[in-house]
């Protein structure tokens, strides 16, 4: 049953997913038992009253970036990267539907048949009507990451947090999956995560964030409800802000 979002101490987030979250234990596409799991967390989260958009990442089905560095010229590697990023969308968009949540897919490079093109206004209007937008194809522009793309749509959107789901429950001094030593991290500052290079998400989007004034919280999307209770206010996970 939807609430009216009153306990909420974030109504409008923007949920950053990477494409890599979508694969499970596999090596390369979507596991749909995960993204299933994944829209379920959505759900919840959006019938507590909470307003969400969503920017999905493409490294599951293919990195620009990576294919760059073995010849491919960059900028039609990353267009491809884009596309990738547009057929996640369209995968996460038909299981949240499964599930009864209505969702819009807005693309930076339009493409009429598949989605709506991306429009500010309209997007703000289908939030405010408690449908999920989920923002696809990045900026629109090369050179540009989906980190970066998720900090400029969350500043359009004006978003209270940009919420990054991870698989570890916050930010950490090293790798704790390789390395049992590593310390976690209540509160950074953008400042830190920058002189530190800790890696949080890129430069672009974690300047962009500061400018904007929007804090950057990183959590385990694998707790399941983890979602709900960060957006409370609760819940573990680092804050990333001034």
């Amino acid at each position: 049953m939807a609430t009216d979002g009153s306990d909420l101490v974030y109504k409008r987030v923007l949920l950053k997913l990477s494409g890599e979250a979508l694969m499970g234990d596999r090596e390369f596409g979507l596991d749909p038992e995960v993204v299933s799991r994944i829209a379920d967390e959505i759900k919840g989260v959006r019938e507590l009253g909470c307003e969400i958009c969503l920017v999905i990442g493409g490294g599951n089905i293919f990195r620009g970036v990576s294919v760059a560095a073995k010849g491919m010229e960059r900028t039609t590697a990353d267009y491809m990267g884009m596309l990738a990023t547009v057929m996640n969308a369209l995968a996460m968009q038909s299981a949240l539907e499964a599930k009864g949540v209505p969702t819009r897919v807005q693309s930076a490079i339009p493409m009429a048949t598949v989605c709506e093109p991306y429009i500010r206004r309209r997007a703000t209007r289908h939030m405010e009507k408690g449908r999920i937008v989920i923002f696809a194809a990045g900026t629109g522009n090369p050179f540009f990451t989906t980190d970066t793309a998720a900090a400029l749509r969350a500043s359009e959107m004006d978003c209270n947090a940009m919420l990054k789901a991870t698989k570890v429950d916050g930010v950490y001094t090293a790798d704790p999956m390789k390395d049992p030593t590593a310390k976690r991290y209540e509160t950074l500052s953008y400042q830190q995560v920058l002189t530190d290079n800790l890696k949080v998400m890129d430069a672009s989007a974690i300047t962009l964030s500061r400018d904007r004034g929007i804090p950057i919280l990183v959590f385990s999307l694998y707790e399941p409800g983890m979602f709900a209770q960060v957006v409370r206010g609760q819940g573990r996970c680092t804050k990333v802000t001034e």
